[in-house]
């Protein structure tokens, strides 16, 4: 009797080892690399040239992440198509946790302005975190002889077509303000496309562009430094660093604004457990004095949208973008 009963509890053994070893083996491959995850190098991809508010921000966070994970996270700029290629390359990766895309406004903005956008905002991606926000700026040359908003639409008015601007690429916020403003006041400027903040910023600074409409965080330090001149800022509240700048509002344009974030999102799939440590690791990192204080300097003002609060900001964002660009009659690009 006893050799049947240790029989039994040896059966029993080898039975529950059984349905523990089918448990597992029912777990996903993204299920089981989660419980294991971090443990290789993380890439942040950013869509657009390096230099720009996008690039300064990744790099920002890849330092602070690689600490709290402690593993290395290194920043992969994919630029070009208005930040199109690399938001599609982000979309495409493996929803494993290894890749993370930090973008602009230029993500809620392309599925209204492209005629075939790469991706969609809504279905491809896990709004992640959004780290901070800041209005546009129209800026000049230091030496251009532009001193007021007024000056510049005063002469591209009498030179329709002649008087050039660029912006850091179509898709992006400054592109569309600059777009919307062209079809609100009836005037025709050349608009130089770039694959960046970065470039656009250098080739302004060079003088070889009329006007430059970027995000504050990526001209902040020019216009300090007295390089690039502010005409006008987009926001419905004046950046504090740039009092003394009007709003649009304040030069008699009371209908179009705009505010560029800086975002983080993550490629849909990706694991629960592991979207939920990425949001509390970057929650806890931007609630830090000294780094809100960092990315202030950078020109962008620290906002901290966790992933639900974030996602309403983004279906609220596209809406939005996509009513600007049709009564704007911005003409869709191909």
């Amino acid at each position: 009797m006893t050799d049947l009963r240790n029989s039994f509890r040896l059966t029993r053994r080898v039975a529950m080892a059984a349905v523990a070893a089918c448990a597992m083996a029912a777990l996903t491959p993204l299920q089981a690399n989660a419980q294991a995850w971090p443990s290789r190098t993380i890439t942040i991809i950013v869509p657009f040239a390096a230099g720009g508010g996008s690039d300064i921000i990744a790099r920002m966070m890849a330092q602070y992440l690689g600490e709290a994970l402690k593993v290395p996270v290194v920043v992969e700029n994919r630029g070009g198509a208005g930040g199109n290629i690399g938001m599609s390359a982000a979309a495409r990766a493996a929803p494993d946790g290894y890749t993370i895309m930090t973008v602009s406004s230029a993500f809620v903005v392309n599925p209204s302005l492209y005629e075939k956008p790469p991706y969609d905002a809504l279905k491809d991606f896990i709004p992640l975190a959004n780290v901070g926000a800041a209005p546009d700026v129209l800026t000049v040359p230091a030496n251009s002889k532009y001193k007021t908003f007024k000056d510049f639409i005063d002469d591209v008015k009498a030179n329709p077509g002649k008087i050039n601007w660029a912006s850091p690429g179509a898709g992006t916020t400054p592109y569309v303000v600059g777009e919307a403003l062209s079809h609100k006041l009836g005037i025709k400027m050349v608009h130089v496309p770039f694959g960046g903040a970065g470039p656009a910023m250098q080739a302004a600074i060079a003088g070889q562009l009329d006007m430059y409409s970027a995000n504050i965080g990526s001209v902040l330090g020019q216009i300090q430094a007295g390089t690039l001149r502010p005409l006008v800022q987009t926001g419905d509240e004046k950046w504090p660093d740039l009092a003394d700048v009007p709003r649009l509002a304040d030069v008699g344009i009371k209908d179009i604004t705009s505010e560029n974030h800086q975002s983080m999102y993550l490629p849909a799939g990706t694991p629960k457990p592991i979207v939920d440590r990425l949001a509390k690791e970057i929650h806890a990192i931007l609630a830090r004095p000294e780094v809100q204080e960092r990315i202030y300097k950078t020109g962008l003002k620290v906002v901290n949208e966790g992933p639900v609060e974030f996602k309403k900001r983004i279906d609220m964002e596209v809406a939005m973008y996509k009513d600007l660009i049709e009564k704007a009659g911005i003409q869709k690009i191909k």
